[in-house]
């Protein structure tokens, strides 16, 4: 059995799922990071310190912009390499499969 083509959309559809639940568990680890931020600026006794509020800024925004952004780059990687596979196959003979 031999994978001699890869269809390019279902490809970009598949990476982009998966690339934007790896951005939300980017995103979340960023947001704690963010608030652990904000905190040790608010414990230091400075609470009007702007450190914590980009802290913040940066920890709440990174749950909704790490989806999308990795999503996109799924999106954009599926599809090139989808596309470059495909050309690639039809030089080399594309990868022997052996399933059971």
């Amino acid at each position: 059995m031999v994978l001699r083509r890869i269809g390019v959309m279902s490809c970009a559809k598949m990476l982009t799922i998966l690339y934007a639940l790896f951005g939300l568990i980017v995103g979340v680890f960023f947001s704690l990071f963010g608030l652990l931020g904000m905190a040790a600026g608010l414990a230091g006794g400075r609470e009007g310190a702007p450190g914590a509020a980009i802290g913040a800024i940066f920890g709440i925004g990174a749950i909704f912009l790490m989806p999308i952004v990795y999503g996109l780059i799924g999106f954009i990687g599926g599809l090139l390499m989808a596309w470059l596979y495909n050309f690639v196959a039809k030089l080399a003979g594309g990868i022997e499969l052996e399933l059971s």
